[in-house]
């Protein structure tokens, strides 16, 4: 198996949850012998779509993954945020012919809930990987 480039987007926003899952995104990353060759840091989860669309465009990048928390606030901002980052990271997948991985956690989620959804910064580089393997031929 030819070792793997993925670029990886996450969001600055609630970063005492984001950045545990980056930890746990590459830690995966290396488990599977896959490289992480490309970090990107964006403001919020709505900003990620822009940044997945840059890293898809790189020849040397075969997938992205992208990881966020959207905490639910006072007002339902985070359900506009995560419908329509994830509606936009699906479409640029297929755009590019790429595996695009959504690691992007709530909405309707306390910080203590996101904190136990750490792990999805694991869940979706093993995604990605899976969907690189199989769509190899």
């Amino acid at each position: 198996m030819r070792k793997y480039k993925i670029g990886m987007v996450a969001a600055e926003f609630n970063y005492e949850v984001t950045s545990l899952m980056m930890e746990r995104a590459r830690a995966e990353a290396d488990f599977l012998g896959v490289e992480i060759s490309r970090t990107v840091m964006v403001p919020g989860a709505f900003e990620i779509p822009m940044a997945v669309k840059k890293l898809l465009e790189q020849e040397d990048i075969d997938a992205v993954i992208t990881v966020g928390a959207v905490i639910t606030g006072e007002t339902k901002h985070d359900e506009v945020v995560i419908a329509q980052s994830s509606r936009k990271i699906m479409d640029l997948g297929l755009e590019y012919g790429k595996p695009v991985g959504f690691g992007i956690t709530g909405p309707g989620m306390t910080e203590l809930q996101a904190m136990d959804r750490i792990e999805k910064g694991r869940d979706v580089v093993d995604t990605v990987v899976k969907m690189l393997q199989r769509l190899d031929f």
